[in-house]
């Protein structure tokens, strides 16, 4: 299985994770999670604003209109309350998932 469809799984969560270490537009979120995972991780933009339009469709992710870094106007996306707990939930998942995965793979 190609590294993107283990991504694709677990994009809510970076995008949630991300967006809880501060507020960002998406070029910032895709840039800081291949910075964070030492380029491990690649977001394309295909992906990444959809997702982020569903999850603020759900009430996970607020938005606005506020300058950049580089002073051009952007969507600025955070994590609502509701983001904080589904990402609580998610990384508890995501931990007792990956811890199964592990013990599968000490087997072989």
């Amino acid at each position: 299985m190609p590294k993107t469809e283990y991504l694709q799984g677990a994009l809510d969560l970076l995008v949630l994770k991300t967006l809880a270490l501060a507020p960002n537009h998406g070029w910032g979120i895709q840039q800081r999670i291949r910075q964070v995972s030492r380029d491990a991780l690649s977001v394309s933009q295909g992906s990444l604003y959809p997702a982020l339009h569903r999850l603020e469709a759900a009430g996970l992710l607020a938005s606005e209109m506020a300058p950049s870094e580089n002073n051009r106007k952007a969507r600025i996306y955070r994590l609502t309350a509701a983001g904080r707990r589904r990402l609580n939930t998610e990384a508890a998942d995501w931990e007792q998932f990956s811890l199964a995965i592990r013990r599968l793979l000490q087997l072989a």
